[in-house]
């Protein structure tokens, strides 16, 4: 997918601070409909998740990383948060080059330090990111790389398939994987499924 110009209820969250982190997921979801203090918001939007190496669930929920996500715009335009995030995270900003077709597959095995917070509902919150201090080692990966796109010449119904159910419910409504899977589909059809609420 090429850019341009979560967790919660009884579940382990992990702890506050800041951490070493590895994007292990870049998940397109495409264009989304939400609702803020009665106005609509239609946007493309994608999902990045990054594992915490050095931050393990107890036990009885695995022993592996932490994984926390964020949601995006999936934009680079100067007021975004996901370029200002990717700006961070490189110790740059974009190129006009680049700002044409930044490739977001190159975000996956990435380190970074991620800021977490927890919010009133004691769930993780990915506050910032940032670009990892210099000679800091990265532990190997834990979980599998995950990259989904809806572009036409990237879309893949096995990555799709494999992907949680509320990921797929939500990628599922968006007019992009409408196309990729209903010949003839126009936009504007009504929606076949309600969105859900994944906050």
């Amino acid at each position: 997918m090429k850019l341009t110009d979560s967790g919660g209820g009884d579940f382990e969250q992990p702890p506050t601070g800041s951490h070493i982190a590895r994007c292990i997921k870049m998940i397109d979801i495409g264009t989304q409909k939400s609702e803020f203090q009665g106005r609509a918001n239609i946007k493309r939007q994608i999902i990045l998740a990054w594992e915490l190496p050095l931050e393990l669930m107890s036990p009885e929920h695995g022993g592996k990383p932490f994984v926390v996500s964020k949601f995006y715009t999936a934009s680079l335009n100067e007021k975004a948060n996901l370029r200002k995030d990717l700006a961070n995270w490189r110790w740059r900003d974009f190129s006009d080059q680049e700002l044409l077709g930044f490739d977001s597959k190159n975000l996956l095995d990435k380190g970074c330090m991620l800021s977490i917070i927890h919010n009133d509902k004691n769930k993780a919150r990915v506050a910032g990111v940032m670009a990892m201090p210099k000679g800091t080692v990265l532990p190997p990966a834990t979980h599998p790389l995950v990259y989904f796109s809806l572009e036409p010449d990237e879309f893949d119904v096995a990555v799709f398939d494999s992907l949680p159910d509320g990921f797929k419910r939500m990628i599922d409504v968006s007019p992009e994987y409408q196309q990729r899977v209903r010949p003839g589909y126009v936009a504007g059809q009504p929606d076949r499924s309600p969105i859900a609420d994944f906050d």
